[in-house]
């Protein structure tokens, strides 16, 4: 049973090695990969969905501009590789990112790949396109593009409203794939084209979702899977036990829990399982739109009331990370280091001390043992979501709040947030990348829509646009633990803990490499094969 330690650094290189030497290996075509999945996601369209549900099995049928190398665990600048785009150059100013496109590319239909397709999918996301996305979750990532710029078919140019040395990053997320510009978003929702690996054949809500290898891929000999197919089973014990009895070769990722990874070791000791960070947090929102949690105070008491280590002690028995809003060190590489945390507000290790203040605040707010608050704690109604929300209900008992478990399938989940049609609630945010300008902008801007708790504070965001700005790497870093520091301090999304989870798969699936800071990036899954 592998556990993650992959030291980055010297370690990097290892895994490096490993990734090389498995593709080096005579590889096997044909097969169907089989992967149970967690659940039914809303649609299949990766730009319109804010959960690896779509993502996961969608990557493979789309490319990116840039992807993050597929081999190497932890993404960075440094592992990002040309795919759509053969090459890319900056400006002088470093205000225009153009791309050389890669000619001879088709879409799933056999139309050509052009510039005109990058400049609809960026006009889509930015808002500025004739169509409309239904939901467009991470536009606050492109709020520094002014316009796409087309030379030809073949090139197509970034303007930028100021320079922003991480755009890349962003870039080859795996939630940044290239849209077609003659299919409408409302056919991208239900069946997607793409120019990836695999084609899209169908998606039979709480049955199926199945794709199948494309014959005319612009990479020669790939990809080596006929096919893969996932079938979803909400239900994490019955898929656990399909898994070990041999019906799938891979779990869904990330969703083996640890003491779920035990059964596997003991009753299917020939698995092989890697337990990793994927850059998520568990996260309490509050809704500071509406009364009671509109005041402060209140916000100030359930932070105060969080026991981090419990949380990760009963879930992961110990196997989390605790941190602020970037993802703790090693994995993350932007994370608080530990004496920064220590200072802010519910992160010292006296617990008791902490809920004393939260039930001082919670007495002057006039509750007491005689009057308590009742609220309701929405969660998503998986595991991963709804296990730590019954966590919190227990942990607000003492200081005189009375939860209500408010269970919300996957499909309105996201709607739901986004709106703010929530009192509290148990959240998990994953990172579709590992840097600042994602994190930051996205999950903490005035505006954006995944902004779930409606923070706002104009100063610090000119901060967000200092740090974004800054190409001197050390001095970003300190203007980024300065702002999770202060995002801490405010309460803008109390962090519970960063956790870690694991991916199983049977010894016949060779190729795969598990990210250790997005679970967002690695899923092309076009060098994958089957040993049957």
């Amino acid at each position: 049973m592998k556990g993650w330690v992959r030291g980055i650094g010297a370690a990097a290189a290892l895994v490096l090695a490993s990734g090389i030497g498995q593709i080096a290996v005579a590889q096997k075509s044909g097969g169907v990969l089989r992967v149970y999945h967690r659940d039914s996601p809303a649609s299949m369209s990766i730009h319109e969905e804010g959960t690896n549900s779509t993502e996961i099995p969608m990557m493979g049928v789309f490319n990116n501009l840039v992807v993050y190398d597929q081999h190497i665990a932890q993404n960075s600048l440094a592992t990002i590789r040309p795919e759509l785009a053969d090459s890319w150059s900056w400006s002088e100013d470093g205000k225009a990112l153009t791309f050389k496109l890669r000619p001879g590319v088709k879409w799933h239909d056999g139309k050509p790949f052009t510039a005109a397709d990058v400049k609809c999918t960026w006009d889509l996301l930015s808002g500025r396109g004739q169509d409309r996305f239904r939901a467009n979750p991470r536009k606050s990532w492109w709020n520094n593009v002014a316009d796409i710029e087309t030379n030809g078919d073949l090139e197509a140019t970034f303007v930028l409203k100021r320079p922003q040395p991480a755009l890349l990053t962003l870039i080859a997320s795996g939630y940044t794939p290239v849209y077609p510009c003659h299919v409408p978003p409302a056919q991208m929702r239900q069946r997607p084209i793409g120019t990836g690996p695999f084609k899209f054949v169908e998606f039979k809500p709480n049955e199926s979702i199945k794709v199948a290898k494309n014959p005319d891929y612009w990479k020669p000999g790939r990809p080596y899977l006929d096919g893969i197919d996932y079938t979803i089973i909400p239900n994490r014990a019955t898929a656990m036990l399909s898994f070990i009895g041999g019906k799938f070769d891979m779990t869904f990722p990330f969703e083996v829990s640890i003491p779920m990874l035990k059964d596997v070791k003991n009753q299917a000791p020939q698995a092989i399982c890697e337990l990793a960070p994927g850059n998520a947090s568990t996260n309490l929102i509050m809704n500071r739109d509406n009364p009671p949690f509109n005041n402060p105070d209140l916000r100030k008491a359930l932070a105060y009331a969080i026991d981090r280590k419990s949380f990760i002690d009963i879930l992961a028995e110990g196997q989390g990370d605790v941190g602020g809003a970037m993802q703790p060190l090693p994995a993350g590489q932007w994370g608080l280091p530990t004496e920064m945390l220590q200072t802010l507000p519910g992160y010292g290790p006296d617990v008791e001390k902490n809920r004393d203040a939260a039930r001082n605040i919670m007495q002057s707010l006039g509750y007491g043992p005689d009057k308590h608050l009742t609220v309701k704690v929405s969660a998503r109604n998986i595991p991963i979501f709804r296990d730590p929300a019954v966590i919190l209900i227990d942990q607000l008992k003492p200081i005189w709040i009375d939860g209500e478990l408010d269970p919300v399938d996957t499909a309105t989940w996201f709607p739901k947030v986004a709106r703010h049609d929530y009192q509290i609630g148990m959240n998990n945010t994953g990172s579709g990348v590992d840097d600042p300008d994602q994190q930051f902008f996205e999950n903490y801007g005035c505006g954006s829509e995944r902004n779930y708790t409606g923070y706002c504070n104009p100063e610090l965001e000119k901060l967000f646009v200092a740090q974004s700005t800054e190409a001197d790497q050390d001095k970003r870093k300190r203007l980024v633990w300065d702002i999770d520091k202060k995002l801490q301090e405010d309460g803008a999304r109390p962090i519970v803990y960063h956790f870690r989870a694991a991916t199983c798969w049977q010894p016949q699936l060779k190729g795969v490499t598990i990210m250790v800071n997005s679970q967002y990036n690695g899923w092309r899954m076009e060098d994958w094969w089957l040993d049957r």
